[in-house]
């Protein structure tokens, strides 16, 4: 397995900083773009992206990422298109972590093995299957370690201590600490209580946490690296440029900017 996300960590973690993550819709606003949008993310200073397969009942993303699928299906973008734009991505950045956010759907339409030596090919680091629960992960999680892809699972805050270690034994990567209840959004406010959550991911020698789920601005990360985070995951903000934008380049390439300034070291 690539360990893409374990040099990142180090890396980060030597210079004292915190790692910004970004998350688009794959094929929007159009599969050329999209791939463009990618490269501006990394030019931006994202450490990690994070990117979602068009899907048409997406239950874990809020209005604004399920509005990138519906443009993206409507285009006609498929699974496949979706690991050509990463295999392409992966030519033009060696090192930077991707990792894909999907649903159990689609991962078994095309098989299991299948799927995953797909993204393996595609170069993508882990696989985030958002609907399947830490108690049915298993055989997902076989199926990625078998093709050299990281599981990745979700905890939250009420996560049960058994399911934690279920968590942490099974995952790969990172693990991704949900920030609020509900479904994926910008928000304005962000309470964390994520204390005993941390304790417990690291007591169980759980991958670094990484906390996603209303990200979408510079305090939110500073927030989110205060309470004990590895990093965050920043998706609803950006997807939301890309719909609302003609040339959404600059912007989102200015937004990853903005956003990686909060995980730098403080001075003074």
């Amino acid at each position: 397995m690539n360990d893409r996300y374990g040099a990142m960590f180090a890396r980060l973690r030597a210079r004292g900083e915190g790692t910004f993550g970004a998350f688009v819709m794959l094929g929007d606003p159009d599969v050329e773009t999209c791939g463009a949008i990618l490269d501006a993310l990394v030019e931006g200073g994202a450490d990690m992206l994070e990117v979602g397969i068009p899907f048409s009942d997406p239950v874990a993303d809020g209005p604004t990422i399920q509005a990138a699928a519906e443009r993206a299906l409507r285009l006609g973008v498929t699974p496949t298109d979706c690991f050509r734009l990463l295999a392409a991505f992966r030519s033009r950045h060696p090192h930077v972590p991707v990792g894909v956010l999907t649903y159990a759907n689609l991962v078994l339409a095309r098989g299991r093995d299948a799927f995953y030596r797909a993204a393996a090919e595609a170069g993508v680091d882990s696989v985030l299957v958002a609907d399947v629960p830490a108690f049915e992960s298993a055989p997902f999680a076989r199926a990625a370690e078998a093709q050299g892809v990281a599981p990745v699972l979700v905890a939250a805050p009420n996560t049960p201590p058994a399911t934690l270690k279920r968590v942490a034994a099974l995952g790969r990567g990172y693990t991704y600490c949900v920030a609020r209840a509900g479904v994926t959004g910008a928000g304005t406010e962000l309470r964390l209580d994520h204390g005993a959550l941390f304790a417990g991911l690291a007591a169980a020698a759980a991958p670094p946490p990484v906390l996603g789920f209303g990200i979408s601005t510079p305090a939110h990360v500073r927030a989110a690296l205060d309470a004990g985070a590895a990093g965050v995951i920043s998706g609803s903000a950006i997807v939301a440029i890309v719909a609302r934008d003609a040339a959404p380049i600059p912007a989102v390439r200015a937004f990853a900017a903005a956003m990686k300034s909060a995980t730098l070291p403080r001075s003074g």
